[in-house]
């Protein structure tokens, strides 16, 4: 049967912390002179991206060659989609190729499902599909915070997590929200009722989600505060009044945080905007962990690589 992994609904905590615990092997292996294993040598992955992206790309990129894995990329530019192809024939015209693993990522919800339907040899990982899931993301956000509380000798259960700004049409929050709920977290999701809808708690099944429209009741006493970046291209349909007025109310700044959430620290999935739902200065200062959260992503890639495509070798042999 072959694997595939989609999203974080529907994953157990000890599913979600197996792939934690196989990308902090690989973190090591990225800090070497020499950062590469033979772990998929002779496999082939083909990242085939249909929106736009810089960090995700190059990080499943680095990841699969890492591995020593012969890796492809194809965009939708250069794809025959522009030509009229369905996006089913693509990947079937990929899969005739005989790759292990394909990455996709689409502006479409659900494009990773479908496509995994209709494969039947190669293994699919969503790497964001439209407003709904972008689990990669939340593996090494996860990642991240263990690594942080691990120096105080705490876990990351029964922590409280805070996403400001877009929940509505953040597929970051969608998978980082499953996740924690996994974990046994409190979430607060904070943000204006156009984007973060009152609704939005029984999406999750409520319980340990709750909707905060004012940002001083929202940041209270968190533990983790994650940014979410304000979508430029959907200004035009109006959720808000203007971004001016949006950072005025929801800006999360370093005076807000020492004030209301004094030990918190603040993740973002980037790119930033800075002024608008983040200050240059909490993006830049000590509470910040978002440029180890952009390292984290080529370990935890590597480890999702790996467990969709490992042999029956241990996995102590493995990245030796």
């Amino acid at each position: 049967m072959v694997d595939h992994l989609l999203g974080i609904e529907g994953l157990s905590k000890n599913e979600i912390n197996r792939y934690l615990d196989a990308a902090h092997s690989f973190v090591e292996v990225s800090e070497r002179d020499i950062k590469k294993v033979p772990t998929l040598r002779g496999k082939t992955i083909v990242n085939i991206f249909f929106e736009p992206s810089t960090r995700t790309l190059a990080s499943f990129d680095i990841a699969g060659k890492r591995l020593s894995a012969d890796t492809i990329n194809v965009s939708a530019g250069s794809s025959s989609v522009k030509k009229g192809e369905t996006l089913l024939d693509t990947v079937r015209t990929l899969e005739s190729m005989n790759p292990d693993i394909l990455v996709i990522r689409h502006s479409e919800s659900g494009a990773a499902h479908f496509v995994a339907r209709h494969l039947h040899r190669a293994s699919v990982v969503n790497a964001g599909d439209g407003a709904h899931e972008h689990p990669t993301q939340a593996l090494l956000d996860l990642l991240t915070l263990r690594q942080h509380f691990a120096k105080s000798k705490r876990s990351i259960e029964g922590l409280r997590i805070g996403f400001v700004g877009d929940v509505r049409h953040s597929r970051v929050a969608r998978s980082n929200i499953w996740a924690h709920l996994a974990l046994g977290n409190e979430v607060r999701l904070v943000g204006p009722p156009t984007l973060v809808p009152f609704e939005m708690s029984a999406v999750f099944g409520g319980g340990s989600v709750h909707v905060v429209h004012n940002i001083v009741d929202g940041l209270r006493d968190l533990d983790v505060v994650v940014c979410l970046r304000m979508q430029l291209e959907r200004q035009d349909q109006h959720f808000i009044p203007s971004l001016d007025e949006y950072s005025k109310e929801y800006c999360v700044s370093e005076k807000l945080l020492e004030r209301y959430a004094p030990e918190s620290v603040v993740l973002h999935p980037g790119p930033i905007n800075r002024g608008t739902e983040i200050s240059g200065e909490v993006a830049d200062g000590p509470r910040s962990l978002i440029r180890q959260q952009v390292n984290n992503g080529v370990a935890v890639r590597m480890a999702v690589l790996y467990l969709l495509a490992r042999s029956a070798q241990s996995h102590e042999e493995i990245i030796k």
